[in-house]
């Protein structure tokens, strides 16, 4: 007899589950259930009992991966799946996290362990408004949770949802991915997708801006970012339209604000509980910055330092204002014109080299207005979005930065400057970021976690140990919230290592939770399936809890070795 995901789900930690109904014979009384026992080292076999024809019936097949010895049960297997699968993760009536500075949550000022979220394939919801791939979804999502997984992050994208027409919403997919989540008890940090998908890395579709955003900056031009050379970025509209009603009637903002309403209205009954945070896009691939190193068609390829996106009529409006007002009028006029292109490297350029323009007082006057109308940007929409989310049961709001780790190591920082990040080898820009969200509430999550200084190209002086450093330096002092991501997929030991080790000992504080790059079919492949288990017992237990890596894996391959049929399953229905 062969049986459902969930009953073999059930079957591992010993739970008893109802049968579906759909799988029942007509001779099968309603009550009856499938019960799995954990027989004691002496029995001679596992078994399951199957409560419908009143037998046993061996469940141990010769291609099993359980290992017995002398015809018995392994003695660690029984208390390794019941110690793994006990942890309660259920979130129905679990408090409300509450964090404080450091990023600790409230009440668990003395625990250690950071909860693991996993993204949801950026297709998770069709053009169609359904769960893309269902059966795969409903599997995979089982998966996560019999791992330990805290929760899922999923991409709410504006495209889709208000995609037909200005002011019209359509739900459907997203609510039944969230009653999923719901049903499996996992937590759910909600993304408000307004940029485009695709043209970036890891875009795996495409999902541009609504179809009458898109009409309107055909009409308008202006209204998308636009580099020294007149190419147009579709990825986010221009931030320099942020209070103009250019989108027929509204403002980009008041578009923004209006989508956040809805999705709230929409899900009331699931905000605090279920959904726990809403992660608010500002920008391309959902980042506070400018889209100035786009990869699409080309335009952009590591570890170019980018181009400032700031030579849309909008913008070149402020600049001038902003220089008239300290009476340098010829210095609004345009950019940098000696910043160079997207590929170039700082000492390519009379504006990023050693001793160039940056240090200068054009520089500083230049860089200041950059970076402070992204600060305004983030201030504004921030604005809404605690006016739409305060006090929705303690929902969290968070913002996702850069981790813009190339080119660290040079005196002017060349990509954080023209992606909106004044930071510099004399100047801190991340502190002014942490300083605005925690004016807000709102944590402040960071890419790039996973990744270890020697392990990137040299020559390019890349840094991402020390950025990932500064950036907690700069959370702590704002007493702000720090949250991660792993920017690029790893399934490697060394990445996890370095997550753990960095989610547990930033600036002396925990982090807030981890959220895992990202759900796919190699995921589920064996060995890194072993891994990525090992590594969400690891964050949950904590870097300093006294248990040796070597038990949790222990425990975790034999974990890995009963669920491998159900995960297989879960990978499988993803390829199809």
């Amino acid at each position: 007899m062969a049986m459902n995901f969930p009953h073999r789900i059930g079957a591992i930690s010993g739970a008893a589950l109802p049968v579906d109904s759909g799988c029942v014979s007509a001779k099968t009384p309603p009550s009856s259930t499938v019960t799995s026992v954990w027989r004691a080292p002496l029995m001679n076999i596992l078994r399951l009992f199957v409560m419908r024809t009143g037998k046993e019936i061996d469940r141990v097949s010769p291609a099993s991966p359980l290992s017995t010895v002398r015809g018995g049960v392994r003695p660690d297997l029984s208390v390794a799946a019941h110690a793994l699968m006990s942890d309660p993760i259920s979130t129905a009536d679990a408090p409300n996290r509450e964090y404080v500075s450091g990023g600790t949550p409230r009440g668990e000022e003395n625990k250690t362990g950071v909860p693991v979220y996993v993204m949801m394939p950026l297709d998770s919801v069709t053009w169609n408004h359904t769960v893309n791939r269902k059966k795969a979804m409903n599997a995979s999502l089982q998966a996560l949770k019999s791992a330990g997984v805290e929760g899922i992050m999923m991409d709410v994208w504006w495209g889709l949802v208000e995609g037909g027409k200005a002011g019209e919403y359509n739900w459907g997919g997203y609510a039944e991915l969230l009653d999923m989540a719901k049903k499996h008890g996992l937590k759910v940090q909600a993304v408000m997708s307004f940029h485009q998908c695709g043209g970036n890395v890891g875009d795996s579709c495409t999902i541009p801006l609504p179809k009458w955003v898109v009409e309107e900056i055909d009409k308008d031009p202006d209204l998308a970012y636009t580099d020294q050379w007149g190419r147009r970025n579709y990825e986010y509209i221009s931030l320099g339209c942020d209070t103009l009603p250019v989108l027929k009637g509204r403002t980009p903002v008041q578009c923004y604000s209006d989508f956040m309403r809805a999705f709230s209205d929409e899900f009331q009954h699931l905000l605090g509980n279920t959904i726990v945070e809403i992660q608010v896009g500002m920008g391309p691939a959902g980042e506070l910055r400018y889209p100035s190193y786009p990869e699409q068609n080309g335009t952009w390829k590591f570890p170019g330092i980018g181009a400032f996106q700031c030579y849309d009529k909008n913008m070149l409006s402020s600049l001038k204002a902003a220089a008239e007002a300290i009476c340098k009028p010829e210095w609004g006029h345009t950019g940098p014109t000696d910043a160079g292109h997207y590929n170039n490297w700082p000492e390519d350029t009379n504006f990023f080299r050693r001793e160039g323009g940056w240090d200068g007082p054009y520089g500083e006057f230049f860089l200041s207005w950059y970076s402070q109308m992204l600060l305004d940007h983030g201030e504004r929409i921030l604005q809404s979005a605690n006016c739409i989310f305060k006090n929705k049961n303690t929902v969290k709001i968070s913002v996702k930065i850069a981790g813009i780790h190339w080119h660290y190591g040079t005196r002017s920082h060349a990509p954080e400057l023209t992606a909106g990040y004044y930071n510099t080898r004399s100047r801190d820009g991340y502190l002014p970021i942490a300083q605005m969200l925690a004016r807000h509430g709102a944590i402040f999550n960071f890419t790039c976690i996973e990744m270890r200084d020697h392990e990137q190209p040299q020559d390019a002086q890349c840094a991402p140990e020390k950025l990932v450093r500064q950036v907690a330096l700069a959370t702590r002092e704002a007493q702000v919230p720090l949250a991660g991501e792993n920017a690029l997929p790893r399934y490697d030991e060394h990445a996890h290592e370095k997550i753990l080790q960095a989610s547990s000992d930033v600036a002396g504080d925990s982090m807030c939770a981890f959220t895992y790059l990202r759900m796919n079919p190699e995921l589920f492949q064996p060995d890194n399936w072993r891994k990525f288990v090992a590594f969400v017992k690891r964050m949950k237990v904590g870097k300093y809890v006294e248990r040796c890596r070597e038990e949790v894996e222990r425990e975790t391959q034999v974990f890995v070795n009963v669920t491998w049929p159900l995960v297989q399953e879960a990978a499988v229905a993803l390829t199809q």
